[in-house]
């Protein structure tokens, strides 16, 4: 049987990136943030080093695949971050809720399936455990131009 932090790795490969380096933050605040056994995670924007690999409109300059795989990269970032605070993904009780915001022309209306692309790694890497509450919702701009940022609100054992 793999762990969730074998999941992890094996998604992180499939996906093309490693998420090993420093997550950056840009501002006075911090990328997680625990409260007993609850876990904030601030937003997550695609950027792998210091380069967002997805940027642009989706409905415009991006396709619906590209806004998925922008989502992915989101919660792989996400959960890099709940990685290094638990000290391994297999303390993740639950991932109680995420908000996918999609960067996105004025008639783009498949902000949930952008969405299906965090979930569907969510669900991967963590299992049941990643089943969880969420809202997807289309924004004028993001920060960095990129297309999609993901926030999460984990539950650790």
């Amino acid at each position: 049987m793999t762990t969730a932090d074998q999941r992890f790795q094996h998604a992180a490969t499939a996906l093309g990136y490693s998420f090993d380096g420093e997550i950056k933050i840009g501002g006075n605040y911090v990328p997680l943030l625990r409260n007993g056994r609850d876990v904030y995670i601030s937003g997550q924007i695609p950027r792998v080093d210091s380069t967002v690999v997805v940027t642009g409109r989706a409905g415009a300059d991006v396709d619906l695949a590209q806004a998925q795989h922008a989502a992915k990269v989101c919660a792989m970032r996400a959960l890099a971050l709940l990685q290094r605070a638990l000290g391994s993904l297999d303390q993740v009780a639950a991932v109680l809720r995420i908000t996918v915001y999609v960067q996105c022309s004025a008639d783009f209306t498949q902000h949930s399936e952008v969405a299906d692309g965090a979930s569907e790694i969510l669900y991967q890497v963590l299992g049941p455990s990643g089943a969880h509450t969420r809202t997807s919702v289309g924004v004028l701009q993001l920060p960095k131009n990129a297309t999609v940022e993901l926030d999460m609100v984990a539950c650790a054992r």
